[in-house]
């Protein structure tokens, strides 16, 4: 121990005389920036609210991982997708603004389109990779790339790099898979096709509903478990790295193709539908354990949810409804409607979210949530200031996880769009979809005994307005009672669409004219 007199004592003394007799401005310590945290985003396909054990007590798939990191966390009760369907909530999901402001007016991009994103548009990934962060995206992109044109012969050239992809909208790194279930069937990392797609896959075996190039000994069944295996190898890596990092994880299930490997099938009792979501149970259970192996579990912001409800009958062999049916398990939970509906089941989804010393373990919170929010959150996290153009439809939630008390909602109105491109509007406990039904589904919505079953009925007035906190399964259609609740809203929604964007800031452009008031259209 030093002493009074010791050397390494007497020099700062010394310096600080020396200051004080020339009057040196000594300026004083900075306190050092917290450390920003680790972000993992696993976002499920096709997962419905009712799927999950921690929401549905009666749910006939285990899913132990989910409901682990609900216990560790905060489980959201009213989280919506800004869509019904895939390609829109994913667009929104990483540029804060609804996707219903692009070209992209219904249903998702077909194989082989153009990007979504603009080359400019700032995203989630843009957004942290400005911060410092090392971000990455593995999993199903489904947003477009510039893929190459077909030559003689019809073929495309895949031996050369396909532009605009992810590493160019905010991604360090890439891989994935596009779409499980389009052409090019083959990995793709970065900006090249992992293998050669030389192949034609078989239409009408294993799966395949698509024609298209295939990488010879291509294999559905390999898909998930390949994503599985590339993102617990990048937590490994990542978490040696200098810098914090972002990992974006769009799983391909449990949408189709409903493909769950030799070791989880039976494991659930709803069908090989069930086995995949145990699957994908067990993807979430293998990136907490690879966080926790590689000691940046405490440091890690870890959100997983679902792009939009459960896949409906005719897509899939038992969709939600015969899964009902034959399994007794529901998808959609007490909720109406489901994949592609602008009823609640349709975007309504499982939200939780886990930070360490953050976020109130074993919460639960009932505040009205969208993916979209992901952008003006994160910016208020690392507290940046988003450019005017930048998330305008994209609201800080950080209230919400933090399980902080308001007297106001977070959000001033949250749409929803559906798949064949109906709006609905929600304020509170209303919410008004304008178009005579909800039930737009491209083969089959509801069906008769699921009707009769829980009392449903298709409206024939011009729009729907249901209260959800008195009538959450969506029964009773009060749009010709409440005349003033219909025309606020409608008010509201014309707003939105005027000026390019449903939060404060300056009028924006959309991309498109907007045609949102459908009824009887």
């Amino acid at each position: 121990m030093a002493g009074p007199d010791s050397p390494s004592r007497s020099v700062p003394l010394l310096l600080a005389f020396v200051a004080a007799v020339v009057g040196l401005q000594v300026a004083p310590l900075r306190a050092a920036e917290p450390p920003k945290p680790n972000i993992v985003y696993i976002l499920a396909d096709d997962l419905g609210y009712g799927d999950v054990g921690c929401y549905n007590p009666a749910s006939k798939i285990p899913t132990p991982n989910m409901d682990r990191l609900a216990k560790e966390g905060v489980r959201f009760t009213d989280a919506h997708s800004p869509s019904a369907v895939c390609t829109p909530t994913r667009y929104a999901l990483l540029t804060g603004r609804y996707a219903w402001r692009t070209r992209l007016q219904r249903n998702v991009i077909g194989p082989f389109s153009e990007p979504l994103i603009a080359e400019k548009q700032l995203t989630v990934a843009g957004l942290l990779r400005e911060q410092g962060y090392a971000t990455a995206c593995i999993g199903k992109w489904h947003l477009g790339w510039d893929w190459p044109k077909p030559g003689d012969g019809g073929k495309r050239d895949f031996a050369k790099p396909i532009p605009d992809g992810p590493t160019t909208r905010g991604f360090d790194l890439y891989f994935g898979t596009d779409v499980p279930n389009y052409p090019p069937y083959c990995f793709l990392e970065n900006d090249r096709t992992v293998g050669i797609p030389s192949e034609t896959a078989p239409v009408g075996r294993d799966a395949f509903n698509i024609a298209g190039p295939m990488v010879p000994g291509w294999k559905l069944v390999e898909v998930l478990p390949g994503l599985e295996k590339r993102a617990v190898e990048h937590i490994e890596k990542a978490a040696k790295g200098d810098k914090p990092f972002f990992l974006y994880l769009p799983l391909t299930s449990p949408h189709y193709p409903i493909v769950p490997a030799a070791a989880f099938k039976g494991k659930s009792k709803a069908g090989e539908y069930g086995d995949f979501v145990v699957q994908t149970d067990h993807v979430v259970g293998a990136v907490l354990d690879a966080l926790k192996r590689s000691g940046v579990a405490e440091k890690t912001l870890v959100i997983l949810t679902s792009d939009n409800g459960p896949e409906v009958s005719g897509e899939v062999k038992n969709g939600v409804y015969d899964r009902l049916k034959e399994f007794g398990h529901a998808s959609m939970g007490t909720l109406r409607g489901a994949k592609r509906d602008v009823w609640e089941g349709g975007h309504r989804v499982p939200f939780i979210a886990r930070w360490p010393g953050k976020i109130r373990v074993g919460s639960t919170c009932d505040e009205t949530v969208c993916h979209i929010d992901l952008m003006a959150t994160l910016a208020a996290m690392l507290d940046v200031k988003l450019p005017a153009e930048a998330g305008v439809d994209s609201v800080n939630i950080l209230p919400a996880l933090f399980g902080e008390k308001r007297k106001a909602p977070l959000r001033e109105a949250t749409v929803h769009h559906s798949g064949q491109g109906k709006f609905a509007i929600r304020k509170g406990d209303w919410l008004l979809i304008l178009a005579p039904t909800g039930d737009d589904n491209r083969k089959q919505g509801e069906p008769p005994w699921f009707q009769k079953d829980r009392g449903y009925a298709l409206h024939t007035e011009a729009g729907e307005l249901f209260n959800l906190a008195t009538d959450p399964a969506q029964k009773t259609n009060l749009y010709s009672a409440e005349t003033a609740t219909v025309n606020e809203l409608k008010t509201l929604m014309e707003r939105y669409v005027t000026e390019g964007r449903s939060t404060p800031g300056p009028k924006q452009k959309n991309d498109v004219e907007i045609t949102w008031d459908k009824r009887g259209k």
